[in-house]
């Protein structure tokens, strides 16, 4: 949409063939259906060293159309931004749909030309016309140029669904094999279903591969019926997928970050004297949720209904211990269907990052998602998307 609406501006005719019966199916769920529109720093180079070792090739790109620009093409259409948590900006709508509505009347506005339930089924270069032939079912659409921004393959029940690859793997191009990039994780541990829907805010992670320490991580866990997710969880998940093929994984999560174990220890042992005639689950959903208590106590063999009076000294040393190191066994990782983006795509030294433009094939342009692009969760995947997509539609 952005790269339609931006060449449409620069007087171009443009062609918009869309699979789904509308526009922005996969942009209505973003973000949980509100929508991180991208992150909040304006300045390239720090922008840029979020997304590791693929940021050097878009340095061109986001010079043209970046964070600050992003935010202002918003505004200037209405659209207010508000920063929560990690820089994350999101519409003070709370809501997708608004920048969805943004994005489809910018194309209307541009005069596009939009033709929905148009499946793709391949795309083909004439060498002597120096024209594109786009087939589908009511027959080959021809062009001069061509932008493919069919996405990867993740949440493929919107449309993408991959075939994109298989289009430019034919045009020459080479493709990196896709992983799931942003997944929840699947725990082993039987009792993880009791904890779906709690949200832990602040914990401290800490993952193990065959009880060896691989690295620490803080930020927010939400439990699924299945395992954990979290914006932490998504951007730890290619690392935790990888050690998984050679090792058993156990993320240990610190359940109170901000209390060293000292601290700890101390305010547990105040509980237990202040509520001495109170039941020990009682006592302990003062520190942590009642569920995530309740677990606790049950995989301690530690029973929650005595009193804070009669709980020993080894039962109080297991608690600390645990809250400090909550263990979570992996057991893998969720599939495509529940994927925020897939890593893997185009190989990123076969595009020309002033334009969007393809080394292989003239006049063939590439953005978002098929590019072969590290991207964390956080608003990083969207704002590919709104920078390689004006920079297309700005040379195309």
């Amino acid at each position: 949409m952005m790269a339609a609406a931006r060449a449409s501006a620069r007087g171009r005719q443009v062609l918009l063939l869309e699979k789904n019966p509308h526009l922005g199916k996969k942009l209505s769920i973003t973000g949980g259906g509100r929508c991180n529109v991208t992150n909040n720093k304006p300045v390239v180079r720090e922008m840029l060293s979020q997304y590791k070792n693929t940021g050097k090739f878009l340095f061109s790109t986001f010079m043209q159309f970046g964070v600050a620009e992003t935010i202002k093409w918003f505004k200037d259409r209405g659209v207010e931004l508000v920063e929560e948590n990690e820089g994350r900006l999101f519409p003070d709508t709370n809501s997708a749909e608004t920048i969805c509505v943004v994005m489809r009347e910018e194309v209307e506005k541009q005069g596009v030309t939009v033709i929905s339930d148009m499946v793709v089924e391949g795309i083909t270069f004439n060498n002597k016309t120096k024209h594109f032939a786009i087939s589908t079912k009511v027959g080959d659409f021809i062009a001069p140029a061509c932008v493919v921004a069919t996405g990867g393959t993740a949440r493929p029940e919107t449309g993408s669904s991959g075939e994109g690859f298989g289009w430019l793997r034919t045009l020459g191009h080479t493709i990196i094999s896709n992983n799931m990039a942003l997944v929840p994780l699947v725990v082993k541990t039987p009792w993880i279903s009791r904890l779906s829907g709690v949200t832990l805010p602040n914990v401290k992670l800490t993952i193990y591969a065959d009880e060896v320490k691989h690295s620490v991580h803080k930020g927010k866990l939400l439990f699924t019926h299945v395992g954990i997710t979290g914006p932490t969880i998504l951007n730890l998940s290619k690392t935790v997928g990888e050690l998984l093929k050679e090792s058993t994984v156990v993320v240990k999560v610190d359940l109170l970050p901000e209390l060293d174990a000292r601290e700890l220890k101390v305010k547990l042992q105040n509980l237990l004297t202040e509520h001495s005639n109170k039941k020990l689950k009682n006592i302990i959903s003062e520190l942590i949720p009642n569920a995530v208590g309740e677990i606790l106590l049950e995989t301690l063999n530690i029973d929650g209904d005595k009193v804070g009076q009669v709980v020993s000294k080894s039962e109080r040393v297991l608690l600390l211990n645990t809250v400090k190191a909550f263990p979570l066994s992996i057991k893998g990782l969720l599939g495509e269907d529940k994927a925020v983006v897939s890593d893997g795509g185009v190989a990123l030294e076969e595009i020309d990052f002033k334009t969007m433009e393809s080394k292989v094939v003239p006049k063939l342009y590439l953005v978002g998602d098929v590019l072969n692009i590290n991207r964390p969760s956080g608003g990083y995947s969207l704002q590919i998307c709104w920078s390689t997509g004006f920079v297309a539609g700005d040379h195309v």
